[in-house]
């Protein structure tokens, strides 16, 4: 279990409140289907996401890229006990959706470089370590019903 400070807690907290859901979600998950094209084998459903121009103007890819944000706001919502919050998330992706534990940090990844183009210089080196704490404890949740 992660142990956040109360400095790191407002840290997160301070970032996150810059963080437009409709904006940086569908961002970073364009930039994991474009970036990380293997990643596209997981939204089959999601119809043509085979070019940059397709996902980007993807209304589905939009809409989940909004779920994953806020499925992150949970996490935002619950630092100390982001493991439990998601364990329903990370069994149904690994039970359900089959997906390799390892997109969860190139999305997290994805979602660091996704608000960095929005909140520029507030994400200074400590702060973006700060959140870099905070994702991976995230990413680690979402691998815990994995065996």
């Amino acid at each position: 279990m992660v142990k956040f400070t109360e400095k790191e807690r407002s840290t997160i907290r301070a970032i996150w409140e810059k963080v437009n859901i409709d904006e940086v979600g569908p961002d970073a998950l364009a930039r994991v289907l474009i970036v990380y094209p293997w990643t596209e084998r997981y939204f089959g459903t999601f119809g043509d996401i085979f070019t940059a121009s397709a996902v980007l103007n993807n209304a589905k890819v939009v809409a989940h890229g909004k779920v994953v944000l806020k499925a992150l706001d949970e996490a935002v919502k619950n630092m100390d006990n982001i493991k439990k919050t998601y364990a329903y998330l990370s069994r149904l992706h690994y039970e359900v959706f089959h997906v390799d534990p390892d997109n969860f940090r190139l999305l997290a990844d994805c979602i660091t470089i996704a608000i960095a183009c929005k909140v520029k210089s507030a994400l200074d080196p400590q702060v973006q370590a700060t959140w870099k704490k905070f994702l991976s404890a995230v990413v680690d949740a979402m691998n815990s019903q994995y065996y």
